[in-house]
Parts: structure tokens; C-alpha cells; sequence
């Protein structure tokens, strides 16, 4: 049975920067057999279809032509491979710091720096989230989608999957062509704790845990990012609105003779450094700077935020007037990491 649809529906409760643009059409699904009816369904077929979890990185510019698809798949299962390890699938529409919390109730490893990063599960490998030394790559096992052309069910492995820093097959060769409907992670009882990156060690310390779990750990890290990034219930936006920048040594030790304070740190990437973005921000004046109802926040430059009544395209513009401030002062592009719709 395909799942009812709404014309005309505004979706400024459905993304984060609460821009009040319509869809449409809406529908929401809430099982693969609902997913794949919509996607048969011969009389919307040859519309534009936009798959929407927490809308927590999607920026609307304008109305949107086509079918909206809220993604409510949920369901958490897990299996005991042994020796403390096991396979935790979940679906792709659960909220992803509840899915992670519940991970870690559980005595389940490796997703605890990624607390209380908004947006669901299914949005994870998209983007390769990360968080405090750790991104989503370092645990997924493997990604269940749906194909949009033929409604076939395609599991990527984690290699199949192609990630990079914030990037993966989804966002390149595979955008557009698949719906993921479910996240198989591979977590343990007997995790690597990452402490050194950000101020988690700071946090520890400030509490007298010398000997950290991995719930101190995510509670740590809630803590940092409450402290830091606005909630998207009092104040629109999408968390960091930028990547980091990798450059080469290159142009980094060049740049850091005309600026030695600049914050970098190596990429991973052999003979590139990655700066970090919201330094380049701040330096050019941006951070906690409002212009009419746009700007960069006061705790973290990265971060752009709706203060209420903004358009899409009022804060694209901002982020470009941003962009083109840091080029021009370091010669430096940055690159957004939301969507632009």
C-alpha cells in the first residue's frame, strides 16, 4: 500500500534553519516495503524526489518542485560476533544522538565522540560525520540503500563506500541514485578511547575522571558541543556550515610565515595539512558578526545561524560574503558542507 501524500506542505519544522519554503508534495515512509511503493508509484514517478531525515544539513533556497520523502525507517537490532564485538544495524531514520546514546547504555564502543551531532542515521555516511578525532568510516560495517531506478536493495560495504573526509560514494558517483534505508556498525566492549583531540581531556579533568568510560566520554563531548553550538530549537542552523581546508605544506608553510598563529593540523592526507576553518573565520572578522537576521555565531565562527526570519537565500549570501573573505585573505576557498536546494 503506498503511503498517503500531502500537496503544498510548508517544511519550515522540517529543517534546521527553519526556512519556511514548501514542497510540493510530502509523504513519509516508514518501512523499506512503504519506500519502495512511493518509488513505484507510476504518478509521481517522473517527479524530482528529495529524501529528508533531520533536515540538520540541507539549506532550501527555494520551494521545492517535487516529492519530499520523510524518512521515518527505524528499528535497532544487534549481534554478538564475539570476543566483545558486535554488529549494530540500525535503521536509517533514527535519530542519530538517540542511536548513540543507546550504544553506549548498552557498553558499546565507538560512537561516543559522536554525540549529539544532529541529523539521523541514515544521513551518517553521507556525510562521513565527524567529531573529536573519530569519523563514522572508522565503524560502519556496511550500508543497506535502495536503488531509485529499479527499487532494488544494494549493500555497500564499508570499502564500496569510498569515504573521505566528510565525503563518500553517496555524495559523488552514487548521489541521487539511492535511498539508504539502514547502517550496520561494527562496535565493541573493549574500545580505543579517543581523549586527545579538542578540549575532552580538558573536560575529563574538570570532572576528576582520570580513568574515563566511554559514557564519560559522550557526556564530555555533549557538554563541549552544548557549550559551543547553538540548538537549532532556539536558534536556526546546521552546525558547521564549512569544511576544514586541506591545502599542501606547501602553501601551508607559506601561509603560516605570514600568520604564525594559524591552526592546522596533518590530514591524514600525505604532504597536505588540514586548517581549521573556523580560525580563517574568526580572523577575518566574521565570528559573532550579524548582519540583518544572518551571521556567524559568537561561540564558534563556523557555525551560521538564522536569527530569525532569514531567507535560504539570505544565508547563502552571507556564506559567500564569508568565503570570499577568507580567499581573499589567505587565499584560501572554503567549501560548504551543507546542501544547497
Amino acid at each position: 500500500m503506498t503511503p498517503s501524500i500531502t500537496r503544498n506542505v510548508s517544511l519550515k519544522a522540517y529543517n534546521s534553519f527553519g526556512i519556511d519554503v514548501y514542497a510540493a508534495m510530502m509523504t513519509s515512509v516508514s518501512s523499506v516495503q512503504e519506500l519502495k511503493a512511493v518509488l513505484s508509484d507510476e504518478t509521481i514517478s517522473n517527479l524530482p524526489k528529495l529524501i529528508l531525515g533531520g533536515g540538520s544539513n540541507i539549506l532550501f533556497t527555494a520551494d521545492y518542485p517535487g516529492l519530499v520523502i520523510l524518512n521515518n525507517i527505524k528499528g535497532i537490532t544487534a549481534k554478538n560476533i564475539g570476543q566483545g564485538d558486535y554488529l549494530v544495524t540500525a535503521g536509517s531514520g533514527e535519530n542519530w544522538h538517540q542511536f548513540v546514546q543507546h550504544t553506549v547504555s548498552m557498553g558499546w564502543g565507538g560512537l561516543e565522540n559522536l554525540s549529539l551531532i544532529p541529523g539521523t542515521v541514515g544521513a551518517a555516511p553521507i556525510q562521513n560525520i565527524g567529531a573529536y578525532g573519530v569519523e563514522v568510516k572508522d565503524v560502519i560495517h556496511n550500508v543497506e540503500a535502495v536503488s531509485l531506478k529499479d527499487g532494488s536493495i544494494v549493500t555497500f560495504s564499508a570499502a564500496d563506500c569510498h569515504f573521505g573526509y566528510r565525503d563518500s560514494i553517496f555524495k559523488r558517483a552514487a548521489k541521487g541514485q539511492f535511498v539508504i534505508t539502514a547502517v550496520t556498525f561494527i562496535l565493541t566492549e573493549h574500545p580505543i578511547l579517543h581523549t586527545g583531540y579538542g578540549a575532552i581531556e580538558d573536560e575529563l579533568k574538570k570532572n576528576h575522571i582520570t580513568q574515563p568510560s566511554i559514557a564519560d566520554i559522550s557526556k564530555a563531548v555533549i557538554n563541549i558541543r552544548s557549550s559551543k553550538l547553538p540548538d537549532p530549537k532556539n536558534l536556526g542552523n546546521a552546525g558547521s556550515f564549512f569544511k576544514n581546508p586541506e591545502i599542501d605544506e606547501h602553501q601551508f608553510l607559506s601561509l603560516k610565515s605570514e600568520h604564525p598563529g594559524i591552526i592546522a593540523y596533518p590530514s591524514g592526507t600525505p604532504g597536505q595539512m588540514k586548517l581549521a576553518a573556523g580560525w580563517l573565520i574568526e580572523q577575518c572578522g566574521w565570528k559573532g558578526k550579524q548582519i540583518g537576521q544572518v551571521g556567524m555565531h559568537a561561540q564558534q565562527a563556523l557555525v551560521l545561524v538564522n536569527y530569525g526570519g532569514a531567507t535560504g537565500r539570505a544565508l547563502l549570501n552571507h556564506a559567500e560574503l564569508v568565503r570570499n573573505s577568507v580567499h581573499d585573505k589567505f587565499g584560501v576557498m572554503l567549501e560548504m558542507e551543507v546542501n544547497i536546494l
